[in-house]
């Protein structure tokens, strides 16, 4: 069987396997059993996104997992980050969120994590599937322990706004500033315009009325645009905007410029390295950040180090190396000192301090760092074979290094999905990185397929 965990758990379209409710019961079942190997009965919070097949998709997995022992708590709707934050302030056993991110509201997902807040790790991840290729669904009929009454679940989601309020935005006063806060009709639309608005903040909430099928529908860190007409039409000082579940943020500065996750990157690194709170002088990001990023911070003496894509790996990299800071150019920030969960909210507030502490904007904030133009191809293969097989590709890669020289990247890696080689090369000039990049992509579509322009 194929896998069914990603780098963000589990992912598909709601109601069809394995998002059907006889299988989310089996993934509810597996984890809590498996949960009680160690402990005599598990606790599970469980959280959800405003899709309208959230609560049946719960409902399956506490049905499964209570069935094995588990005790659950709902929280109803709430962050992804909010749950990992519970899970590890209520030390449960496990934290389960029921959520799509930034998919259509078509689609859903399961991501599950661990008593610290991170995601569980993959051998638990190969034991749930295991499980799940057996397709046992008869399970001992036991009457489900959860917790899901509403006082309960606003006691939940109380604490994790009082935890943004009052501890990551302690001492911070927003007073004088407007924020447009575009909250996806997601997760974020119960917490961000209250949270901003008891810092001070004169706040305009736009696509906040969730009704289960506009969540992330033109709107939200996918839909930047929306965001900087709303910033410009107000004459804001600035804008964010949160993905469905609320793990990313993304920004619109005052003159309604675009503020991605490596300028978000740029601007909390000087922030930490003024408070001596940058750990080793280090950043990490992924392979997708820009190479304007990696000359900003090198000339400002700062280390970047790349994983592959995806918050599991920057995670993973940012324990290793000890480093304070992480994230990926979609806005997935990761704080380790507050957070292993990437959470929007935190990252707009670490953003909104070193604002006030600076006196400055937005877009004076992220000066000195410059995005530097970028162009992908992909190349339609018949197989995936491993780039330093093709001796013509590998002779074009040599002559656009040596071109690209230190003032650009090249990136070539296969889609993980299609059978796709793509080509992504970033540079000085538009121009000239487009015509590197077809030469590579011709090279290679004479060794494995066929082109087309992405």
């Amino acid at each position: 069987m194929k896998a069914l965990f990603g780098t963000d758990g589990i992912r598909g379209e709601a109601g069809r396997f394995p998002l059907d409710a006889p299988t989310v019961s089996v993934i509810g079942f597996s984890l809590a059993q498996h949960l009680a190997e160690t402990v005599s009965k598990p606790v599970i919070i469980i959280g959800r996104d405003t899709r309208e097949s959230g609560e049946w998709i719960e409902r399956s997995f506490i049905d499964g997992a209570s069935r094995a022992g588990a005790e659950c708590h709902s929280a109803g709707v709430i962050t992804t980050p909010g749950v990992a934050l519970l899970t590890r302030r209520l030390q449960a056993n496990a934290g389960v969120v029921i959520s799509a991110s930034h998919n259509p509201y078509q689609d859903n997902g399961i991501k599950v994590f661990a008593p610290s807040g991170e995601k569980i790790d993959d051998s638990l991840e190969r034991l749930i599937e295991a499980d799940v290729a057996k397709g046992n669904t008869d399970f001992e009929s036991r009457e489900p322990r959860v917790s899901s009454a509403a006082d309960l679940e606003t006691k939940l989601r109380d604490q994790y706004l009082a935890f943004l309020k009052e501890e990551i935005g302690r001492d911070l006063s927003l007073k004088g500033l407007t924020i447009v806060v575009d909250c996806a009709n997601g997760a974020s639309t119960a917490f961000a315009p209250s949270l901003f608005e008891a810092l001070g903040a004169r706040v305009i909430a736009i696509n906040a009325s969730p009704d289960g099928r506009n969540i992330n529908l033109n709107s939200g860190s996918l839909h930047i645009e929306s965001l900087m007409d709303a910033v410009s039409k107000e004459k804001a000082d600035l804008g964010v905007a949160f993905d469905g579940d609320a793990d990313r943020s993304l920004f619109v500065a005052e003159d309604g410029s675009f503020v991605d996750g490596d300028a978000t990157l740029w601007v909390l690194a000087n922030y930490l390295r003024s408070h001596e709170q940058l750990n080793n002088d280090t950043v990490v990001a992924t392979v997708m950040s820009n190479i304007g990023l990696e000359i900003a911070l090198r000339a400002a003496g700062i280390k970047l180090v790349r994983t592959d894509v995806g918050d599991k790996y920057v995670l993973d990299e940012l324990l290793r190396l000890g480093a304070s800071l992480g994230g990926e150019q979609s806005g997935h920030i990761i704080l380790p000192s507050v957070s292993l969960a990437g959470d929007g909210m935190i990252t707009a507030l670490f953003l909104l301090r070193a604002l006030r502490e600076a006196g400055k904007t937005l877009k004076q904030m992220t000066a000195g760092f410059e995005r530097y133009p970028q162009t992908l191809l992909n190349v339609r293969v018949r197989e995936k074979r491993p780039f330093d097989q093709l001796p013509s590709v590998q002779a074009e890669v040599r002559a656009v290094e040596e071109r690209l020289s230190h003032k650009g990247r090249l990136l070539l890696r296969y889609s993980g999905t299609e059978r796709l080689a793509r080509v992504m090369i970033e540079g000085e000039r538009q121009n000239e990185i487009e015509e590197y990049a077809r030469r590579i992509a011709a090279s290679i579509e004479r060794e494995l397929g066929r082109s087309e322009s992405s």
